[in-house]
């Protein structure tokens, strides 16, 4: 009876089913075929940038702040955007790059913009969607920038802005 245990017992451990090390292999590379793949597209759109970017000139920066309804602070950016090319800016974005005492970056965002009109009523201006209210060639407008929190590292001084993901027409 023992001879026949040890022999059942060495067939099961020589025998080994290494199908789902198999499959659970094959899935982890497929898993990493695909990170890489959506990884690498991402990576090249986002590091290009438009030509007309070159036509859009930013000046008069303006920061302010203001507490919420919960009282945490709200910042508030304010550029001048001026459009020197034969398109219209209907969207974009604004990439912000907060830096400490020592020019080391503390904080990126890339931070939607919001033209600034007036108010039909007086008072406070509004803001509106750039796809409502575009730039147009030749044109010059504010545009506001809404941060919700910037790192308790700042230097306070203004971020280094770039334009990113325009839309034109």
């Amino acid at each position: 009876m023992a001879e026949l245990l040890s022999s059942s017992k060495r067939k099961t451990s020589s025998g080994r089913n290494w199908t789902p090390y198999i499959i659970g292999v094959v899935a982890v590379i497929i898993v990493v075929v695909i990170i890489v793949v959506v990884t690498r597209n991402k990576g090249e759109s986002a590091g290009e940038t438009n030509p007309y970017v070159t036509k859009l000139r930013l000046s008069s920066p303006k920061m302010s702040a203001a507490e919420n309804y919960v009282g945490g602070t709200v910042t508030y950016l304010d550029v001048s955007i001026t459009n020197l090319g034969d398109m219209a800016l209907t969207g974009a974005s604004m990439k912000l790059v907060f830096k400490n005492s020592m020019d080391q970056v503390v904080q990126t965002e890339n931070v939607p913009l919001h033209v600034l009109t007036q108010n039909q009523m007086g008072g406070y201006a509004d803001l509106a969607d750039l796809s409502k209210t575009p730039i147009i060639p030749g044109q010059t407008r504010t545009v506001r920038m809404t941060l919700e929190h910037i790192s308790n590292d700042w230097n306070k001084n203004y971020p280094e802005m770039s334009l990113v993901d325009l839309k034109l027409r």
